[in-house]
Protein backbone atom coordinates (compact mmCIF):
# COMPACT_ATOMS: atom_id res chain seq x y z
CA UNK A 1 0.00 0.00 0.00
CA UNK A 2 1.54 3.31 -1.06
CA UNK A 3 1.39 6.82 0.27
CA UNK A 4 -0.05 7.89 -3.07
CA UNK A 5 -3.09 5.64 -2.73
CA UNK A 6 -3.79 6.97 0.77
CA UNK A 7 -3.46 10.52 -0.58
CA UNK A 8 -6.00 9.65 -3.29
CA UNK A 9 -8.34 8.43 -0.54
CA UNK A 10 -8.04 11.67 1.44
CA UNK A 11 -8.60 13.76 -1.69
CA UNK A 12 -11.58 11.55 -2.46
CA UNK A 13 -13.11 12.40 0.92
CA UNK A 14 -12.64 16.10 0.30
CA UNK A 15 -14.19 15.77 -3.17
CA UNK A 16 -17.14 13.86 -1.73
CA UNK A 17 -17.80 16.55 0.89
CA UNK A 18 -17.59 19.25 -1.82
CA UNK A 19 -20.10 17.40 -4.02
CA UNK A 20 -22.48 16.98 -1.09
CA UNK A 21 -22.22 20.71 -0.29
CA UNK A 22 -23.09 21.38 -3.94
CA UNK A 23 -26.27 19.30 -3.43
CA UNK A 24 -25.18 16.40 -5.65
CA UNK A 25 -27.24 13.31 -4.66
CA UNK A 26 -25.36 11.16 -2.15
CA UNK A 27 -25.35 8.00 -4.26
CA UNK A 28 -24.16 9.73 -7.42
CA UNK A 29 -21.45 11.61 -5.51
CA UNK A 30 -20.07 8.44 -3.90
CA UNK A 31 -20.01 6.51 -7.18
CA UNK A 32 -18.30 9.37 -9.02
CA UNK A 33 -15.60 9.76 -6.37
CA UNK A 34 -15.05 6.02 -6.00
CA UNK A 35 -14.71 5.44 -9.75
CA UNK A 36 -12.36 8.38 -10.27
CA UNK A 37 -10.22 7.35 -7.31
CA UNK A 38 -10.11 3.69 -8.29
CA UNK A 39 -9.14 4.67 -11.83
CA UNK A 40 -6.19 6.65 -10.43
CA UNK A 41 -5.06 3.87 -8.10
CA UNK A 42 -5.49 0.92 -10.49
CA UNK A 43 -6.70 1.82 -14.01
CA UNK A 44 -9.76 3.26 -15.79
CA UNK A 45 -10.61 -0.16 -17.26
CA UNK A 46 -10.53 -1.75 -13.81
CA UNK A 47 -12.77 1.03 -12.49
CA UNK A 48 -15.36 0.46 -15.23
CA UNK A 49 -15.27 -3.29 -14.64
CA UNK A 50 -15.74 -2.74 -10.91
CA UNK A 51 -18.66 -0.37 -11.57
CA UNK A 52 -20.54 -2.89 -13.70
CA UNK A 53 -19.90 -5.83 -11.41
CA UNK A 54 -20.66 -4.06 -8.14
CA UNK A 55 -23.88 -2.50 -9.39
CA UNK A 56 -25.17 -5.84 -10.62
CA UNK A 57 -24.15 -7.83 -7.54
CA UNK A 58 -25.46 -5.12 -5.23
CA UNK A 59 -28.84 -4.90 -6.92
CA UNK A 60 -29.15 -8.69 -7.01
CA UNK A 61 -28.67 -9.03 -3.25
CA UNK A 62 -31.57 -10.86 -1.61
CA UNK A 63 -30.98 -8.94 1.61
CA UNK A 64 -32.07 -5.66 0.00
CA UNK A 65 -35.61 -6.97 -0.46
CA UNK A 66 -36.36 -6.35 3.23
CA UNK A 67 -36.21 -2.57 2.77
CA UNK A 68 -39.09 -2.00 0.29
CA UNK A 69 -41.31 -4.41 2.24
CA UNK A 70 -40.92 -2.55 5.54
CA UNK A 71 -41.30 0.79 3.76
CA UNK A 72 -44.51 -0.38 2.08
CA UNK A 73 -45.87 -1.60 5.41
CA UNK A 74 -45.27 1.80 7.00
CA UNK A 75 -46.76 3.77 4.12
CA UNK A 76 -49.92 1.64 4.02
CA UNK A 77 -50.51 2.13 7.75
CA UNK A 78 -49.73 5.84 7.54
CA UNK A 79 -52.28 6.35 4.77
CA UNK A 80 -54.77 4.28 6.78
CA UNK A 81 -54.49 7.01 9.49
CA UNK A 82 -53.27 4.62 12.13
CA UNK A 83 -50.97 7.35 13.43
CA UNK A 84 -54.00 9.52 14.22
CA UNK A 85 -55.64 6.69 16.14
CA UNK A 86 -52.49 6.16 18.20
CA UNK A 87 -52.39 9.86 19.00
CA UNK A 88 -56.06 9.82 20.04
CA UNK A 89 -55.41 6.80 22.28
CA UNK A 90 -52.56 8.47 24.17
CA UNK A 91 -54.47 11.75 24.33
CA UNK A 92 -57.33 9.94 25.98
CA UNK A 93 -55.02 8.21 28.45
CA UNK A 94 -52.90 11.27 29.35
CA UNK A 95 -55.32 14.19 29.21
CA UNK A 96 -55.22 14.71 32.99
CA UNK A 97 -51.42 15.20 32.95
CA UNK A 98 -50.25 18.75 32.36
CA UNK A 99 -48.46 18.64 29.02
CA UNK A 100 -50.27 15.40 28.21
CA UNK A 101 -50.70 16.33 24.56
CA UNK A 102 -46.93 16.60 24.18
CA UNK A 103 -46.43 13.27 25.94
CA UNK A 104 -49.08 11.72 23.70
CA UNK A 105 -47.24 13.01 20.63
CA UNK A 106 -43.96 11.38 21.66
CA UNK A 107 -45.66 8.13 22.68
CA UNK A 108 -47.76 7.95 19.51
CA UNK A 109 -44.68 8.65 17.38
CA UNK A 110 -42.92 5.78 19.12
CA UNK A 111 -45.85 3.46 18.50
CA UNK A 112 -46.16 4.52 14.89
CA UNK A 113 -42.40 4.18 14.44
CA UNK A 114 -42.72 0.53 15.49
CA UNK A 115 -44.64 -0.17 12.31
CA UNK A 116 -43.41 2.53 9.93
CA UNK A 117 -39.63 2.39 10.38
CA UNK A 118 -39.25 5.93 9.03
CA UNK A 119 -38.46 9.17 10.86
CA UNK A 120 -39.87 11.32 8.07
CA UNK A 121 -43.11 9.30 7.90
CA UNK A 122 -43.61 9.56 11.67
CA UNK A 123 -42.83 13.28 11.76
CA UNK A 124 -45.08 14.02 8.77
CA UNK A 125 -48.00 12.05 10.21
CA UNK A 126 -47.75 13.57 13.68
CA UNK A 127 -47.27 17.10 12.32
CA UNK A 128 -50.64 16.91 10.59
CA UNK A 129 -52.38 15.29 13.57
CA UNK A 130 -50.77 16.62 16.74
CA UNK A 131 -49.73 20.22 16.15
CA UNK A 132 -53.22 21.54 15.27
CA UNK A 133 -54.59 19.81 18.39
CA UNK A 134 -51.95 21.33 20.65
CA UNK A 135 -52.50 24.75 19.12
CA UNK A 136 -56.24 24.41 19.77
CA UNK A 137 -55.56 24.00 23.49
CA UNK A 138 -53.09 26.87 23.70
CA UNK A 139 -49.79 24.99 23.67
CA UNK A 140 -46.67 26.94 22.75
CA UNK A 141 -45.79 26.47 19.07
CA UNK A 142 -42.16 25.68 19.88
CA UNK A 143 -43.04 22.96 22.38
CA UNK A 144 -45.62 21.47 20.01
CA UNK A 145 -43.15 21.33 17.13
CA UNK A 146 -40.34 20.03 19.34
CA UNK A 147 -42.41 17.12 20.69
CA UNK A 148 -43.42 16.25 17.14
CA UNK A 149 -39.87 16.43 15.80
CA UNK A 150 -38.19 14.41 18.55
CA UNK A 151 -40.98 11.86 18.45
CA UNK A 152 -40.45 11.51 14.71
CA UNK A 153 -36.79 10.60 15.16
CA UNK A 154 -37.84 7.44 17.00
CA UNK A 155 -38.87 5.91 13.66
CA UNK A 156 -35.16 5.64 12.84
CA UNK A 157 -34.37 3.65 15.99
CA UNK A 158 -37.41 1.50 16.75
CA UNK A 159 -37.63 -1.58 14.50
CA UNK A 160 -38.42 -2.15 11.75
CA UNK A 161 -35.95 0.69 11.09
CA UNK A 162 -34.65 0.99 7.53
CA UNK A 163 -31.45 2.56 8.92
CA UNK A 164 -30.79 -0.42 11.20
CA UNK A 165 -31.37 -2.72 8.21
CA UNK A 166 -28.94 -0.61 6.19
CA UNK A 167 -26.25 -1.01 8.85
CA UNK A 168 -26.75 -4.77 8.74
CA UNK A 169 -26.38 -4.79 4.96
CA UNK A 170 -23.24 -2.66 5.01
CA UNK A 171 -21.51 -4.74 7.69
CA UNK A 172 -23.04 -8.15 6.83
CA UNK A 173 -24.08 -8.55 10.46
CA UNK A 174 -27.32 -10.29 11.42
CA UNK A 175 -30.17 -7.94 10.47
CA UNK A 176 -32.50 -9.82 12.79
CA UNK A 177 -30.25 -9.28 15.81
CA UNK A 178 -29.74 -5.61 14.97
CA UNK A 179 -33.49 -5.02 14.69
CA UNK A 180 -34.20 -6.81 17.97
CA UNK A 181 -31.35 -4.89 19.59
CA UNK A 182 -33.13 -1.62 18.87
CA UNK A 183 -36.28 -2.47 20.85
CA UNK A 184 -35.15 -1.75 24.44
CA UNK A 185 -33.11 1.37 23.52
CA UNK A 186 -36.13 2.62 21.56
CA UNK A 187 -38.44 2.22 24.56
CA UNK A 188 -35.87 3.77 26.88
CA UNK A 189 -35.36 6.77 24.59
CA UNK A 190 -39.12 7.26 24.31
CA UNK A 191 -39.46 7.37 28.09
CA UNK A 192 -36.54 9.80 28.43
CA UNK A 193 -38.11 12.14 25.89
CA UNK A 194 -41.46 11.98 27.68
CA UNK A 195 -39.78 12.75 31.03
CA UNK A 196 -38.02 15.68 29.37
CA UNK A 197 -41.37 17.05 28.18
CA UNK A 198 -42.73 16.73 31.72
CA UNK A 199 -39.75 18.61 33.16
CA UNK A 200 -40.10 21.40 30.59
CA UNK A 201 -43.78 21.85 31.41
CA UNK A 202 -43.07 21.72 35.15
CA UNK A 203 -40.39 24.40 34.73
CA UNK A 204 -42.49 26.58 32.41
CA UNK A 205 -46.17 25.69 32.91
CA UNK A 206 -47.32 28.51 30.63
CA UNK A 207 -46.08 26.49 27.64
CA UNK A 208 -48.76 23.83 28.15
CA UNK A 209 -52.11 24.92 29.64
CA UNK A 210 -54.20 22.31 31.42
CA UNK A 211 -56.79 20.57 29.25
CA UNK A 212 -60.24 21.08 30.82
CA UNK A 213 -62.02 18.02 29.47
CA UNK A 214 -61.30 14.47 28.41
CA UNK A 215 -60.27 14.17 24.79
CA UNK A 216 -61.98 11.74 22.48
CA UNK A 217 -63.69 8.43 23.25
CA UNK A 218 -62.71 6.04 26.04
CA UNK A 219 -59.41 4.20 26.23
CA UNK A 220 -60.97 0.78 25.64
CA UNK A 221 -62.71 1.98 22.50
CA UNK A 222 -59.45 3.49 21.20
CA UNK A 223 -57.54 0.30 21.96
CA UNK A 224 -59.93 -1.55 19.69
CA UNK A 225 -58.99 0.86 16.88
CA UNK A 226 -55.21 0.45 17.17
CA UNK A 227 -55.01 -3.30 17.63
CA UNK A 228 -53.15 -3.55 14.32
CA UNK A 229 -50.02 -1.94 15.81
CA UNK A 230 -49.21 -4.58 18.47
CA UNK A 231 -50.40 -7.39 16.20
CA UNK A 232 -48.28 -6.41 13.19
CA UNK A 233 -45.26 -5.47 15.29
CA UNK A 234 -45.57 -8.59 17.44
CA UNK A 235 -45.90 -10.98 14.52
CA UNK A 236 -43.13 -9.46 12.39
CA UNK A 237 -40.56 -8.80 15.14
CA UNK A 238 -41.65 -11.84 17.16
CA UNK A 239 -41.19 -14.00 14.09
CA UNK A 240 -37.63 -12.74 13.76
CA UNK A 241 -36.94 -13.15 17.47
CA UNK A 242 -38.12 -16.76 17.63
CA UNK A 243 -36.55 -17.74 14.31
CA UNK A 244 -39.85 -18.27 12.49
CA UNK A 245 -39.12 -15.54 9.91
CA UNK A 246 -36.06 -14.17 8.24
CA UNK A 247 -36.10 -10.34 8.21
CA UNK A 248 -37.24 -10.38 4.57
CA UNK A 249 -40.07 -12.80 5.36
CA UNK A 250 -41.01 -10.63 8.36
CA UNK A 251 -41.19 -7.62 6.05
CA UNK A 252 -43.39 -9.54 3.62
CA UNK A 253 -45.67 -10.68 6.46
CA UNK A 254 -45.90 -7.14 7.85
CA UNK A 255 -46.66 -5.59 4.47
CA UNK A 256 -49.30 -8.24 3.77
CA UNK A 257 -50.97 -7.69 7.15
CA UNK A 258 -50.92 -3.92 6.62
CA UNK A 259 -52.53 -4.37 3.19
CA UNK A 260 -55.25 -6.70 4.49
CA UNK A 261 -55.93 -4.42 7.47
CA UNK A 262 -56.19 -1.29 5.32
CA UNK A 263 -58.55 -2.87 2.81
CA UNK A 264 -60.63 -4.91 5.27
CA UNK A 265 -61.30 -1.89 7.50
CA UNK A 266 -62.01 0.27 4.42
CA UNK A 267 -59.51 2.82 5.58
CA UNK A 268 -57.77 2.71 2.24
CA UNK A 269 -59.06 2.37 -1.30
CA UNK A 270 -57.20 0.94 -4.26
CA UNK A 271 -55.97 4.39 -5.23
CA UNK A 272 -54.43 4.77 -1.77
CA UNK A 273 -52.75 1.38 -2.06
CA UNK A 274 -51.37 2.38 -5.45
CA UNK A 275 -50.06 5.68 -4.08
CA UNK A 276 -48.37 3.90 -1.16
CA UNK A 277 -46.79 1.32 -3.49
CA UNK A 278 -45.56 4.03 -5.88
CA UNK A 279 -44.00 6.01 -3.05
CA UNK A 280 -42.42 2.86 -1.61
CA UNK A 281 -40.81 2.15 -4.99
CA UNK A 282 -39.38 5.68 -5.22
CA UNK A 283 -38.00 5.63 -1.66
CA UNK A 284 -36.58 2.11 -2.09
CA UNK A 285 -34.87 3.07 -5.35
CA UNK A 286 -33.22 6.02 -3.62
CA UNK A 287 -32.01 3.83 -0.73
CA UNK A 288 -30.84 1.08 -3.12
CA UNK A 289 -28.74 3.62 -5.03
CA UNK A 290 -27.15 4.80 -1.79
CA UNK A 291 -26.47 1.24 -0.62
CA UNK A 292 -24.87 0.19 -3.91
CA UNK A 293 -22.88 3.43 -3.97
CA UNK A 294 -21.79 2.78 -0.40
CA UNK A 295 -20.53 -0.68 -1.31
CA UNK A 296 -18.56 0.76 -4.25
CA UNK A 297 -17.19 3.55 -2.07
CA UNK A 298 -16.23 1.05 0.61
CA UNK A 299 -14.25 -1.00 -1.90
CA UNK A 300 -12.49 2.18 -3.04
CA UNK A 301 -11.55 2.96 0.56
CA UNK A 302 -10.16 -0.54 0.99
CA UNK A 303 -8.05 -0.02 -2.11
CA UNK A 304 -6.64 3.21 -0.68
CA UNK A 305 -5.62 1.46 2.53
CA UNK A 306 -7.19 4.11 4.77
CA UNK A 307 -9.24 1.66 6.93
CA UNK A 308 -6.18 -0.55 7.40
CA UNK A 309 -4.01 2.44 8.24
CA UNK A 310 -6.55 3.69 10.75
CA UNK A 311 -6.74 0.25 12.33
CA UNK A 312 -2.95 0.12 12.70
CA UNK A 313 -2.90 3.66 14.06
CA UNK A 314 -5.56 2.88 16.64
CA UNK A 315 -3.80 -0.34 17.62
CA UNK A 316 -0.59 1.60 18.31
CA UNK A 317 -2.27 4.23 20.48
CA UNK A 318 -1.43 4.02 24.15
CA UNK A 319 -4.94 4.99 25.25
CA UNK A 320 -7.96 3.10 26.54
CA UNK A 321 -10.42 1.81 23.89
CA UNK A 322 -13.19 4.01 25.27
CA UNK A 323 -11.15 7.12 24.39
CA UNK A 324 -11.03 6.09 20.74
CA UNK A 325 -14.71 5.17 20.82
CA UNK A 326 -15.52 8.62 22.23
CA UNK A 327 -13.59 10.23 19.36
CA UNK A 328 -15.55 8.17 16.82
CA UNK A 329 -18.85 9.16 18.40
CA UNK A 330 -17.82 12.85 18.42
CA UNK A 331 -17.24 12.64 14.66
CA UNK A 332 -20.73 11.22 14.19
CA UNK A 333 -22.26 14.05 16.21
CA UNK A 334 -20.44 16.68 14.16
CA UNK A 335 -21.40 15.06 10.84
CA UNK A 336 -25.01 14.85 12.03
CA UNK A 337 -25.27 18.62 11.71
CA UNK A 338 -24.06 18.53 8.09
CA UNK A 339 -25.50 15.39 6.43
CA UNK A 340 -28.54 13.16 6.62
CA UNK A 341 -28.31 9.94 8.60
CA UNK A 342 -28.14 7.57 5.62
CA UNK A 343 -25.23 9.46 4.06
CA UNK A 344 -23.28 9.41 7.33
CA UNK A 345 -23.92 5.71 7.84
CA UNK A 346 -22.87 4.74 4.32
CA UNK A 347 -19.76 6.93 4.28
CA UNK A 348 -18.45 6.27 7.79
CA UNK A 349 -19.30 2.61 8.41
CA UNK A 350 -16.54 1.18 6.14
CA UNK A 351 -14.03 3.18 8.21
CA UNK A 352 -15.35 2.95 11.76
CA UNK A 353 -16.69 -0.63 11.72
CA UNK A 354 -13.26 -2.34 11.39
CA UNK A 355 -11.79 0.01 14.00
CA UNK A 356 -14.51 -0.78 16.54
CA UNK A 357 -14.11 -4.51 15.93
CA UNK A 358 -10.37 -4.19 16.51
CA UNK A 359 -11.10 -2.43 19.80
CA UNK A 360 -13.21 -5.42 20.85
CA UNK A 361 -16.65 -3.80 20.76
CA UNK A 362 -19.72 -5.83 19.85
CA UNK A 363 -20.88 -5.02 16.28
CA UNK A 364 -24.59 -5.24 17.18
CA UNK A 365 -24.09 -2.80 20.06
CA UNK A 366 -22.12 -0.46 17.81
CA UNK A 367 -24.81 -0.57 15.10
CA UNK A 368 -27.64 0.38 17.45
CA UNK A 369 -25.51 3.02 19.14
CA UNK A 370 -24.56 4.48 15.77
CA UNK A 371 -28.22 4.92 14.86
CA UNK A 372 -28.91 6.49 18.26
CA UNK A 373 -26.17 9.04 17.63
CA UNK A 374 -27.62 9.82 14.22
CA UNK A 375 -30.95 10.79 15.86
CA UNK A 376 -29.46 14.07 17.03
CA UNK A 377 -28.49 14.92 13.46
CA UNK A 378 -32.14 14.74 12.43
CA UNK A 379 -32.76 17.68 14.79
CA UNK A 380 -29.53 19.70 14.53
CA UNK A 381 -29.06 22.70 12.22
CA UNK A 382 -28.16 23.33 9.47
CA UNK A 383 -29.53 20.03 8.08
CA UNK A 384 -31.98 18.77 10.74
CA UNK A 385 -34.16 16.89 8.25
CA UNK A 386 -37.00 16.07 10.64
CA UNK A 387 -37.05 19.64 11.95
CA UNK A 388 -37.43 20.95 8.41
CA UNK A 389 -40.28 18.51 7.76
CA UNK A 390 -42.16 19.64 10.89
CA UNK A 391 -41.51 23.31 10.19
CA UNK A 392 -42.62 23.01 6.58
CA UNK A 393 -45.91 21.32 7.48
CA UNK A 394 -46.75 23.50 10.49
CA UNK A 395 -45.39 26.88 9.27
CA UNK A 396 -43.60 27.32 12.62
CA UNK A 397 -40.29 29.24 12.26
CA UNK A 398 -37.27 26.94 12.23
CA UNK A 399 -35.40 29.10 14.72
CA UNK A 400 -38.17 28.61 17.27
CA UNK A 401 -38.20 24.85 16.68
CA UNK A 402 -34.42 24.49 17.02
CA UNK A 403 -34.50 26.42 20.29
CA UNK A 404 -37.34 24.31 21.71
CA UNK A 405 -35.65 21.07 20.61
CA UNK A 406 -32.46 21.76 22.65
CA UNK A 407 -33.61 20.07 25.93
CA UNK A 408 -34.76 17.01 24.00
CA UNK A 409 -31.40 16.88 22.24
CA UNK A 410 -29.79 16.56 25.68
CA UNK A 411 -32.17 13.68 26.44
CA UNK A 412 -30.96 11.89 23.30
CA UNK A 413 -27.37 12.37 24.47
CA UNK A 414 -28.33 10.90 27.85
CA UNK A 415 -29.80 7.84 26.10
CA UNK A 416 -26.53 7.37 24.17
CA UNK A 417 -24.49 7.61 27.38
CA UNK A 418 -26.70 5.03 29.09
CA UNK A 419 -26.18 2.56 26.23
CA UNK A 420 -22.43 3.18 26.36
CA UNK A 421 -22.36 2.60 30.12
CA UNK A 422 -24.68 -0.42 30.02
CA UNK A 423 -24.23 -2.33 26.71
CA UNK A 424 -26.72 -4.99 27.83
CA UNK A 425 -29.50 -2.50 27.12
CA UNK A 426 -28.84 -3.39 23.49
CA UNK A 427 -27.43 -6.89 23.78
CA UNK A 428 -29.86 -8.50 26.25
CA UNK A 429 -32.63 -9.38 23.78
CA UNK A 430 -30.36 -10.40 20.86
CA UNK A 431 -28.48 -12.63 23.28
CA UNK A 432 -31.69 -14.57 23.98
CA UNK A 433 -32.60 -15.09 20.32
CA UNK A 434 -32.73 -18.45 18.63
Amino acid sequence: MTVESELVGLLGFLALILLLVLRVPVGIAMIAVAMAGYALIVSPDAALARLGGDVFSGAASYTLSVIPLFILMGLLLARAELGKDLYDLFNTALWRVRGGLGLATVAASSGFGSVSGSAVASASTMSVVAIPEMRRYGYDDGLAAACTAVGGTLGTLIPPSAVLVLYGILTEESIGQILIGGIVPGIMTTLLLMVTALVIVWWRPELAPAVPERLGPGVVRMLLRVWAVPVIFGLSMGGIYFGVFTPTEAGAAGASMAFVYSIATRRLGWSGVWDAASQAIRISAMIFLIIIAGQIFGFFLSATGIPQAMGSFVGDLAVAPWVVATMVFAVYFLLGALMDEIAILVIMTPITYPVMLQLGYDPIWFGVLTVMMLLSGLLTPPVGLVTFVVGGISDIPLGKIFKAVAPFWLALIAAVLLVIAFPDIVLFLPGLMY
